[in-house]
């Protein structure tokens, strides 16, 4: 017995797919994700031309796979399973994945934020330092004021751009249901 086609589908758009020997197998698997989505059933085993497929529906989620051979299907229940199996532990990495990708981005916006306070602080010291000469001090004050600026408008993009990142990322990842909703 071997499997020589496997496949996980979301209702009958096929997610991703395996064919171990050369053969049209979407044809077959259309007919059988048409029949698992109008039973409804955990379990199904569907025999088309020489080939018997194998299928666990969890969740709105087909985990499908087709042998050559009818007699043993111990095998194929446990192939399934094994997949049903990592894409949850994918999932669960996944979101992990994201939440520390949210934490690492927010103790970088408080890192950048405590900076520019503090460059703002020393700006406010060298402005009332100079206050003795007002000629001095506005030059001191023209050349310093540029600089935070500058600076605050890089870490606003560099945030935002972070920020826009993640919420894609989180975005794609709801619609590829990945991170269940």
């Amino acid at each position: 017995m071997t499997i020589t086609y496997s496949c996980v589908a979301h209702g009958r758009a096929v997610l991703a797919e395996l064919a171990l020997t050369g053969g049209s197998y979407q044809e077959a698997a259309a007919k059988v994700l048409r029949q698992v989505l109008l039973k409804a059933e955990p379990a199904t085993i569907i025999h088309i031309g020489s080939y018997v497929y194998h299928t666990l529906f969890i969740d709105g989620i087909t985990y499908l796979c087709a042998t050559d051979n009818g007699l043993d299907s111990m095998a194929p229940s446990a192939f399934l399973k094994k997949m049903e199996y990592n894409k949850n532990q994918r999932d669960n990495n996944t979101v992990s994945a994201v939440k520390s990708q949210v934490t690492d981005v927010k103790n970088i916006m408080l890192r950048n934020i405590d900076t520019v306070l503090e460059r703002e602080i020393e700006t406010v010291s060298i402005i009332t330092e100079g206050a003795e000469d007002p000629q001095a001090t506005a030059e001191e004050f023209e050349k310093t004021r540029k600089i935070p600026k500058r600076i605050w408008w890089k870490c606003f993009k560099i945030v935002i751009t972070t920020l826009t990142i993640l919420l894609s990322i989180i975005i794609i990842l709801l619609r590829t249901h990945i991170i269940p909703t």
